[in-house]
């Protein structure tokens, strides 16, 4: 089951830092199809405010993961939390076996996102700087529901509600509740032919809404384009190309180990990674260069739904002052000093689950 946080934070890409609505919103791993992978077909016998059992959700989620590439739209993109919108407009296009993405922000300094398959270029026009990834990553998250991982109704107890409109479509309505504090609740609205997924809200433990993610207008089924996204990934003449190296690694190979993981959280990935790029913001940064970049430790969990991600780097007075705990409509960090390190864990998830990822890593002796 690819997470939820699919849509939300972009902590996965070298971009961790870039306060960036719409871009987090959108363009986390640079996949934009997550957002079909999110969708649903509510069963005929699913009326408003019946728990789904099990098996059901199991096999919903089957189809959401095979229907996740298979739908051509175009539309605009709405991130929103209490005094902070965003937007971008976004394309995604399916021929045969490939994908491919243009995502454009409307707002902040001028890029573009452009992904064919797991390759993603983001392109700052003005600063003439092309970031080029491979988000291998992508080929973990299906891996929770294809190994027979039915353990979110475990976690979470997933209800049919009663449809809606959305964007000018009719949609379906599914409410997730967590079982414990370690997670928030979601309300997801998938429109009703096409299962593509076209509103989420985030909701704590009260009830209310800390974000929301939303097609303000979309067009489903439209004409596949794929040189709009080609062309220009492809002309790079004049612009600097950045390409970090991610290196698999292990927690305990790095020297750390977790003694204990929240409950529901399995781990899909550990890499190491070029700090610089990591923490360049709002794009302008990522034309700063070291002769020696020094490594990043990042590794993810995911309960299905949403994820945590935990950075390891070499701690600098300059750049860590203090302790911090910040939030940004339903996304939580926490920043501490280990020794010689700083480490960030970053999610969609009460502080609590933050404290509890953060409390259980140890520096092994």
């Amino acid at each position: 089951m690819p997470p939820l946080k699919f849509l939300r934070v972009d902590v996965l890409n070298s971009q961790m830092f870039r306060q960036d609505r719409s871009w987090r919103g959108l363009a986390c791993l640079g996949a934009v199809s997550v957002l079909l992978a999110l969708a649903f077909h509510l069963p005929a016998c699913a009326t408003p405010g019946t728990t789904i059992e099990p098996r059901e959700v199991h096999e919903w989620l089957m189809r959401i993961h095979n229907a996740a590439s298979q739908r051509n739209f175009q539309g605009t993109f709405v991130v929103s939390s209490p005094g902070s919108v965003s937007s971008a407009r976004i394309s995604h296009f399916y021929e045969g076996a490939d994908q491919f993405e243009r995502i454009e922000p409307l707002e902040g300094p001028a890029r573009q996102v452009f992904r064919h398959n797991g390759i993603v270029h983001t392109v700052w026009p003005v600063e003439r700087v092309t970031l080029v990834e491979q988000r291998d990553v992508l080929n973990s998250f299906p891996s929770l529901l294809l190994d027979g991982d039915d353990r979110i109704t475990d976690f979470y107890d997933v209800q049919a509600q009663k449809g809606e409109r959305v964007a000018g479509h009719d949609a379906n309505v599914l409410m997730l509740k967590p079982r414990d504090e370690y997670r928030y609740s979601y309300r997801l609205w998938a429109e009703r032919q096409s299962g593509l997924l076209l509103r989420v809200e985030i909701l704590n433990a009260l009830g209310e809404v800390l974000e929301v993610s939303a097609f303000s207008d979309v067009s489903i089924g439209v004409r596949s384009q794929p040189d709009i996204v080609l062309q220009p990934m492809r002309k790079l003449a004049g612009y600097r190309v950045i390409k970090p190296t991610l290196q698999p690694t292990a927690l305990e190979v790095e020297g750390w180990e977790l003694r204990k993981t929240v409950t529901g959280f399995r781990q899909l990935s550990c890499v190491r990674r070029p700090l610089e790029v990591l923490q360049a913001p709002d794009g302008k940064a990522a034309t700063a260069a070291s002769p020696q970049p020094i490594p990043a430790v990042q590794t993810i969990f995911s309960d299905g739904i949403t994820y945590v991600s935990i950075f390891i780097e070499p701690f600098n007075a300059e750049r860590h002052p203090r302790p911090v705990v910040t939030v940004v409509g339903a996304t939580q960090t926490m920043m501490s000093r280990r020794g010689d390190f700083w480490v960030t864990v970053v999610g969609d998830v009460p502080v609590v689950t933050l404290r509890a990822f953060t409390t259980a890593l140890d520096r092994r002796k």
